[in-house]
């Protein structure tokens, strides 16, 4: 329980204080509310009395009132977070993910699936923020309650007092029992939830291509796998505490019944009265109901650790430190200096790169699937630091620059495009969202997005739908561009935009990609070789190694080298047609 408070705590976040003061709130109120179950005992003892004592068995009834009262009150006060801030600390819960997610290393971000980002930010945030605000005072009351109960009846006598004491300590390795198999289950139904998330998302996007396999429907492979995994791993956690939990509740029952065979032997030998003894009972309910309930409750509170745990778990993952020492870069040549990479830590993919892109200059990077050029690009974004060497922008080291500092002098156009479903206005402003209007469009003639705008309905307010898919690839990849020219970064990253175009559009695409690159120091990774021809450096990378450097026409004389090599087998593979039907 202390666990699960600490992740409440770290989970609350700017809502902290409140939390704390609506805990103070709670543990005051259950103290009321079990005195005023106490005051049964004297209260009856008083109506017992022979005669009556009525002046004492009134003040007892008075006593009870107030306590009432007092507890009402503090339940308001109580009730007023769950109610009042409740819906504050579930969006600052959100704000947190979306902040640590924002600065979280690219590397790190990257190893998280889609469906397991969707089930954090959307069912284990609402979980969190149950527990908080409901689950919290609960377990205030699942404590305090019983304590307090237990100490009044301890005093009444103590050997009734013993038996609620035995009972507790029976309870104790009962709902550790409880809580050890919750907390295995419940973990793995967050990890099959996620994963069945995460299915739920690629069948998604994927439909397509599952329509065109016969791979689709209630019966789609992908999908039935994970969904039964998922509902072996939800029945198996239910199984697994259904015998510990009635084991506690009967536990709870006995004591209940041990109480009452005590009390009753205590009557018969005259060493206590029948109306305190019912007393007893009432009160002694009161101790029994919240650890009966306890033994359910368990398995909520593991559910709500399982989704505090995973919510702890990305926001302790720390930003790339920055260190000191660092200024605005003034220049926009890019060095690596020696630098070795490794994903895992273990397989190094770039080992002692030395590279040098000029100032407004365009470098190529070509070479084999594999060999490195995604992961330089990643570098200079710093989507992860070097093992190794240091890379650096104007010259200055990119360790001692901010994320937001370095991205703001960095333009990337990828080869897939990821458009938001929003307008095409919108989706273009994402370079610059204080851009104007005016400005927008003219990023957008110049990256020729205006001659297929005009021919839309609502023109620059149509929507482009999820990830752009009422548009083709080619104005998918022009919006892109035209985001980038409103960005106007000195630094250029293309991955091969014009890769999975039609020859139109890629001749349309390739006209922005000149707007684009116009005075900018820009890094492209080239499939194509006779698409940087022109270029004024080729690095061809293999095995994660600088192999060669050059212009085209350098390299190419250098019959044996690796370009040339690879400049034959394209040049073949033009050659290449499609062979006669079967039938000639």
């Amino acid at each position: 329980m202390r666990r699960i408070l600490r992740l409440m705590f770290v989970a609350a976040g700017p809502y902290t204080a409140e939390f704390r003061k609506t805990m103070r709130y709670s543990v005051a109120a259950t103290l009321v509310q079990a005195a005023a179950y106490a005051t049964f005992i004297p209260l009856l003892a008083a109506t017992a009395a022979d005669p009556v004592d009525t002046g004492r068995a009134w003040m007892w009834v008075g006593a009870l009132a107030v306590l009432v009262v007092v507890e009402g009150l503090l339940r308001a006060r109580e009730q007023a977070f769950n109610y009042d801030t409740w819906p504050y600390v579930t969006q600052a819960i959100r704000r947190s993910l979306g902040e640590r997610l924002r600065a979280m290393p690219q590397q790190e971000l990257g190893r998280r699936a889609a469906g397991d980002l969707t089930t954090l930010v959307g069912s284990n945030v609402i979980s969190a923020s149950t527990s908080i605000s409901l689950l919290s005072t609960l377990f205030v009351q699942i404590v305090t309650v019983p304590a307090v109960v237990g100490l009044v009846v301890l005093l009444v006598d103590w050997r009734l007092g013993a038996v609620l004491a035995v009972a507790v300590v029976l309870a104790i390795p009962m709902f550790r029992w409880i809580q050890r198999m919750s907390n295995l289950g419940f973990r793995s139904v967050n990890e099959a939830d996620a994963a069945a998330a995460d299915r739920i998302v690629e069948y998604v996007q994927g439909l397509p291509v599952l329509k065109a396999t016969g791979q689709a429907g209630a019966d789609s492979p992908r999908l039935v796998e994970v969904l039964t995994e998922q509902q072996h791993t939800q029945s198996a956690a239910n199984r697994s505490a259904t015998v510990p939990v009635a084991g506690a509740q009967l536990l709870v029952q006995l004591a209940m019944v041990a109480l009452v065979v005590v009390g009753a032997a205590l009557v018969l030998d005259a060493e206590l009265t029948v109306p305190l003894l019912v007393a007893v009972i009432v009160a002694a309910a009161r101790f029994a109901e919240p650890l009966a309930v306890a033994a359910v409750l368990v398995k909520v509170f593991e559910l709500s650790e399982a989704a505090l745990s995973r919510i702890g778990a990305v926001l302790a993952i720390e930003p790339l430190p920055v260190k000191a020492g660092g200024s605005a870069p003034t220049s926009f040549d890019v060095r690596f200096e020696g630098v070795s990479f490794s994903y895992d830590g273990q397989e190094k993919l770039l080992r002692g790169v030395d590279l040098v892109v000029p100032e407004r200059s365009l470098t190529a990077l070509v070479g084999p699937s594999g060999s490195g050029k995604t992961t330089i690009t990643k570098l200079i974004t710093r989507y992860a630091d070097p093992q190794e060497g240091v890379v650096r922008i104007g010259g200055v080291d990119l360790a001692t620059l901010a994320p937001e500092e370095l991205l703001r002098h960095v333009a990337v156009v990828f080869q897939d495009v990821y458009l938001f479903d929003d307008t095409i206005r919108a989706n273009i402003a994402m370079g610059r969202p204080d851009a104007t209007d005016d400005e927008i469009q003219e990023a957008a003639r110049a990256a020729n997005v205006h001659t297929f705008v005009d021919r839309l309905p609502h023109g620059y307010d149509t929507r482009v739908g999820e990830i752009g898919s009422a548009l083709s690839g080619g104005e998918r990849q022009r919006i892109s561009i035209a985001r980038a020219i409103l960005k106007d970064a000195p630094i250029v990253l293309l991955d091969e935009p014009t890769a999975a175009l039609d020859t139109e559009s890629e001749v349309v695409v390739q006209e922005a990609i000149d707007h684009l690159v116009k005075g900018k120091t820009v890094v492209v990774i080239a499939h194509r070789l006779s698409t940087v021809v022109g270029a004024d450096q080729i690095v061809v990378i293999e095995d994660g190694v600088v192999a060669q450097s050059g212009r085209h026409a350098a390299l190419i004389a250098d019959g044996n080298g690796r370009y040339a090599r690879m400049w034959q087998a394209q040049l073949a593979a033009r050659e290449w047609h499609v062979p006669a039907g079967v039938n000639g």
